[in-house]
C-alpha cells in the first residue's frame, strides 16, 4: 500500500486501474475503428502499445470477448469480430423501441438546462462539418443522445444500452468516415431538439425512429465498400 496525494492506495486498486484503462483504451480503439473488423492482435502487442503489464490486458480481452467485440480463437489467436448484422439490428430494435418513448418523456418535462446542453451540442456539431472531424462529430452525436436519456432521468437505461449496441455503433462510425453529408444527421438533431421544445411528443417519436433508421438504410451500400468487414 502506498500513498498518492493524500489517498491510500492498495495494489489490488492500482491493478484495477491498469484494467480498466486497458480495457476502456481497447474498446474505443475496436469502436472507433482504429482497429478494423478482422484485424489480429495479441496480449504482448497491446501491452506493450499500452504500456502495462499482461494481466490487465489479458482481462480487458476476456471482458471484451464477452461482449462479441473480441473472437478468442484457441490454437489461432486473437482478432477483433467483424459487424455482425443481426447484433446491429437487435441493437438498433430496442434502442428505437426505448428512445422514442424517452423523447416523448423528454417532450414533457425537460428543463432548460437540459435544452441549452442540447442546442450547445448542436452548435458544436456544426462545427464539425466546418472542421471535417467525423470523430468529434460521432461524440457530440453520442453525447445529443445521452442529454437526453439522462434529462430525463434515464442514465442507467443510456448505459444499459450501450453493451447491446457496440456492433450498432461501429456501423454509425463507419458511415461517418465515408459519408462527408453529415448536414442530414444535424438537421434531424435540429428538428428533434425543436419538437422536444415545442413538447410534441407524437412527431418527436416518429422522427427519432427516422433518425436511428438512417444508418441501417445505407447498410448495404457499406457491406459493398467493405465486405471484408461484416459476417
Amino acid at each position: 500500500m502506498r500513498k498518492i496525494n493524500n489517498h491510500m492506495i492498495t495494489k489490488e486498486g492500482q491493478r484495477g486501474s491498469t484494467r480498466d484503462f486497458s480495457y476502456n483504451k481497447l474498446k474505443q480503439k475496436i469502436l472507433d475503428l482504429e482497429l478494423e473488423p478482422g484485424t489480429k492482435i495479441s496480449e504482448n502487442e497491446i501491452a506493450e502499445e499500452f504500456k502495462v503489464s499482461r494481466t490487465p490486458v489479458r482481462e480487458a480481452f476476456m471482458k471484451l470477448a464477452q461482449e462479441e467485440l473480441l473472437d478468442i480463437i484457441p490454437q489461432s489467436g486473437t482478432i477483433v469480430s467483424r459487424i455482425n448484422l443481426a447484433h446491429v439490428e437487435e441493437g438498433r430494435f430496442i434502442r428505437e423501441k426505448l428512445e422514442s418513448e424517452i423523447v416523448a418523456l423528454a417532450c414533457e418535462e425537460f428543463s432548460g438546462e437540459n435544452l441549452f446542453r442540447l442546442e450547445t451540442n448542436i452548435t458544436l456539431q456544426e462545427l464539425c462539418v466546418e472542421k471535417n472531424n467525423y470523430h468529434q462529430l460521432y461524440e457530440l452525436d453520442e453525447e445529443f443522445h445521452r442529454i437526453i436519456f439522462h434529462g430525463c432521468g434515464k442514465a442507467r437505461t443510456w448505459d444499459m444500452l450501450q453493451l447491446l449496441n457496440s456492433h450498432f455503433n461501429r456501423l454509425r462510425m463507419l458511415r461517418l468516415s465515408r459519408d462527408s453529408n453529415w448536414e442530414n444527421i444535424i438537421s434531424q438533431h435540429k428538428e428533434i431538439y425543436q419538437l422536444i421544445i415545442n413538447k410534441d411528443a407524437k412527431k418527436a417519436k416518429l422522427v427519432m425512429v427516422k433518425h436511428l433508421r438512417m444508418v441501417v438504410i445505407e447498410k448495404d451500400q457499406l457491406m459493398k465498400d467493405y465486405p471484408h468487414y461484416f459476417i
